[in-house]
């Protein structure tokens, strides 16, 4: 007897057909993006804030290294021209985050003191009062400390605290005698003394 070959399995063949493809056109979509806020709180300073943040900003640049060489000289400088273009909140954060985070950089009693001018033009004396004292506490030898007490001393006056002011004024002419921060101490307190003697506030 012949052996039976067995027959190996064929793949049935596919019943059904693959259909064909569709092609579907999308239409766009007709609602309008969404609104982003692009608005940023611009406060003029005030002029004589802006004009003493121009002269000091002049003065701080002459002896120190060239800015733009680091990121943290970057963040100082961007801090600057938000205070000189209006975004006067802008410059405050960034000149406060500098100090903050480069404590031992030429520049952050400057960052300090541009950042209490720039609280001075809105207003906010509580909180510029807080900046120069950081300054005056913080960096005791530095190049803003006589401009910071004159600064700070106004702070006072405008918080009703003369005699803190006085005690300011005294202390920066008795420090800086000759220069033009002790010339305006002096006349400062010669306000006081005139204010004094005719008895008005």
């Amino acid at each position: 007897m012949g052996t039976v070959a067995k027959k190996s399995p064929v793949a049935a063949a596919p019943t059904s057909e693959v259909p064909a493809l569709t092609v579907v056109k999308l239409k766009p979509r007709v609602d309008p993006a969404p609104k982003v806020d692009t608005r940023v709180a611009v406060v003029e300073p005030q002029p004589e804030v802006l004009e003493q943040l121009s002269e000091a900003t002049m003065k701080s640049g002459d002896d120190d290294e060239p800015l733009g060489g680091s990121s943290a000289d970057a963040l100082f400088q961007a801090g600057l021209d938000a205070l000189r273009t209006g975004n006067v909140t802008g410059g405050i954060e960034k000149l406060q985050r500098f100090a903050s985070e480069n404590p031992k950089h030429t520049r952050a009693d400057n960052a300090l003191y541009f950042a209490g001018l720039g609280l001075m033009g809105q207003g906010s004396y509580v909180e510029a009062s807080r900046s120069f004292q950081q300054l005056l506490t913080s960096y005791p030898a530095g190049d803003a400390v006589a401009d910071a007490m004159l600064k700070l001393a106004e702070c006072r006056i405008r918080l009703n605290q003369p005699k803190d002011a006085r005690v300011l004024y005294e202390r920066v002419v008795a420090a800086y005698p000759g220069t033009s921060a002790a010339s305006l101490a002096e006349s400062r307190l010669g306000s006081f003394a005139s204010t004094a003697a005719t008895g008005s506030p």
